[in-house]
């Protein structure tokens, strides 16, 4: 940051909704964060909750805690306040820095400091303390198998090895970048310091349902324009490809990268396939195919990391035969917060390196092929990946099944990949069991991040099984699948030609049964990938315009079918549905 501040004082170093920061603003902002925070007892070790959201202050809070040695806690304002409180509690925080503090959110004991206290403290020198190899720079809560989160101490040697890879991937200097990742998991860290590394300017977007509304409430696209270098999920960058004309290099991470995506954006640009468990500091292997890499693959270990393909005795599996990875070197975290047996469990020592040396026991099945490449082929446990975000089935199923009415549950991801399915079984007598489902996905949306949140919930006379006794998660999934009330009346019978291309389209998007006129998309189960989906088809169906702000603002089947006839009618004709759309074409 202090080259680019010497040779590009006034270029964008952050952009956000709030306001923008040059890179010489930004090292101003972020000795002022630092001044404050000192005043405020922050040293070496000393957990600092970070609660800015997607707002420019983001960035040089951040920078601050780290130029003092002491261990960032980054939050998102979105998350439920009881996730965001146990987070605090179990992180020890001493000192919350936020514009506001959620309704409800509970801060005894923890000092508060505002983005404008920030301002109006005195204006110090930017001094960077060498800070310890082994204290905790960040803590990053990931979900729990338990049910409650649990955090992964990254240390400042690791964050030196992470930073010193990124160095290496030579990416354009000047720019932006986008950042559209919640400020709670470490892909936001990833796109911030990949993007400052290289001198570009952190485009700050938010990309969640209140994004969007917020976006075409105020009559803007959601992707910033001028976008230089580009880092989302495979989900997100089919979504909101079509805005991503300008971008020379786009990263894909969180996800299994498709043949056809990465056929179509690594055709006159840069693209890059990145892997990594937060429990190896954000990234350990990557893919790239300026040097001829298959990027459907997650490549070959980071600058600094190392990858071991073995068997369950721990011994070296021949190229080609599956196997787990386990990572090593010196990003490996220290392990998770006061969770001393599930760190034995999970840090192994390292037979190959010694010296006290560790790896991390990813729990992802892989095989190393001739070329040195490693593909990745599934997971040993119940941990999934939905819209990016690792998620724990067991920390699902056991929210649910605290509800006392509730005395089994199990979780699977749904078709789509994009959403899981729930089922539950109800206890014997249990006062309304046909709203239990609602009250569920509510207990649901107090504890867990959004992505976490089933988007359907069926209440079942009995979970199928496995002769294991386990729950039988493919049977779940094809149970969640069918119509809830079997062979009902024909929902599309007397809809309009557009009101019948919406239900398609839903119906395909939501992986659900085509929905009647006054289905409501989000109560079906819709987020905000998923809207961006729906309209991306619906667009192609009808070869009309039809806008994201239109399904957000009024997110039923008739509205939207109503709002294609008035574009259809604008333009001269009339709406005639996929079919006629097709044949028009």
């Amino acid at each position: 940051m202090e080259r680019w501040t010497r040779e590009q004082p006034d270029e964008t170093a952050v952009k956000a909704a709030d306001g923008n920061l040059t890179y010489a603003a930004l090292t101003a902002r972020t000795a002022r964060y630092a001044a404050a925070l000192t005043r405020a007892g922050v040293g070496p070790d000393t957990p600092v909750g970070l609660l800015l959201g997607r707002s420019r202050e983001s960035v040089p809070a951040l920078l601050a805690v780290w130029s003092l040695g002491g261990t960032a806690v980054p939050l998102d304002p979105g998350h439920p306040v009881e996730r965001l409180g146990g987070i605090l509690r179990d992180a020890g925080a001493a000192v919350l820095v936020a514009t506001t503090v959620p309704a409800g959110l509970e801060t005894g004991g923890i000092g508060l400091l505002t983005p404008r206290e920030v301002r109006r403290g005195a204006p110090g020198a930017l001094a960077v303390s060498p800070p310890a190899p082994d204290g905790c720079a960040y803590l990053i809560y990931t979900s729990g198998t338990t049910g409650r989160p649990k955090g992964v101490e990254v240390t400042y040697r690791g964050l030196d090895t992470f930073v010193t890879a990124l160095q290496g991937l030579g990416l354009p200097a000047g720019g932006l970048g986008l950042n559209a990742v919640s400020p709670a998991f470490d892909g936001w860290l990833w796109c911030t310091l990949l993007y400052l590394v290289h001198g570009q300017g952190v485009a700050l977007t938010d990309l969640s349902l209140d994004g969007l509304r917020q976006a075409a409430a105020e009559g803007r696209e959601p992707l910033p324009a001028g976008l230089r270098t580009v880092s989302l999920t495979p989900s997100l960058l089919a979504a909101h490809g079509a805005g991503l004309d300008s971008a020379e290099v786009v990263v894909v991470a969180g996800e299994a990268c498709p043949a056809a995506l990465a056929e179509r954006f690594a055709h006159g640009r840069r693209l890059l396939n990145v892997y990594g468990p937060t429990e190896v500091t954000i990234a350990a292997t990557w893919a790239d195919s300026r040097r001829g890499d298959d990027v459907t693959a997650i490549g070959r270990p980071l600058p600094g990391y190392r990858a071991y393909v073995l068997d369950e005795e721990l011994r070296p599996v021949a190229a080609g035969a599956e196997g787990e990875l386990y990572l090593g070197g010196p990003a490996v975290a220290r392990g998770y917060r006061g969770r001393p047996g599930l760190t034995a469990s999970r840090f192994l020592p390292d037979p190959f390196q010694g010296g006290g040396t560790r790896m991390y026991r990813t729990g992802d099945v892989v095989v190393r092929r001739d070329s040195g490449e490693l593909e990745y082929r599934g997971r040993r446990d119940d941990q999934v990946k939905i819209r990016g975000h690792r998620i724990e089935l067991g920390e699902v199923e056991r929210i649910a099944a605290e509800l006392p009415e509730v005395v089994a549950a199990a979780c699977c991801p749904l078709a789509s990949g994009q959403s899981l399915g729930l089922a539950v079984v109800a206890a014997p007598g249990a006062a309304d069991p046909a709203g239990l489902a609602t009250r569920v996905v509510e207990r649901c949306r107090k504890q867990l991040p959004e992505a976490a949140v089933p988007g359907t919930v069926r209440v079942l006379d009995r979970i199928p099984t496995l002769t294991t006794g386990k729950a039988d998660r493919a049977a779940l999934a094809r149970a969640l699948a069918e119509p809830e009330h079997g062979d009902g009346p024909d929902t599309a019978a007397g809809a309009s030609p557009s009101e019948r291309t919406v239900m398609t389209v839903w119906a395909d998007v939501l992986a659900t049964e085509v929905p009647g006129p006054e289905a409501d998309f989000f109560e079906l189960g819709g987020h905000s990938l998923a809207a961006a989906r729906a309209v991306s088809e619906l667009r192609r169906a009808t070869g009309l315009r039809v806008g994201l702000g239109a399904l957000l603002a009024r997110p039923t089947v008739a509205d939207v079918a109503a709002e294609i006839d008035r574009l259809a009618a604008e333009r001269g004709g009339a709406a005639t549905g996929a079919a006629g759309a097709a044949e028009g074409a």
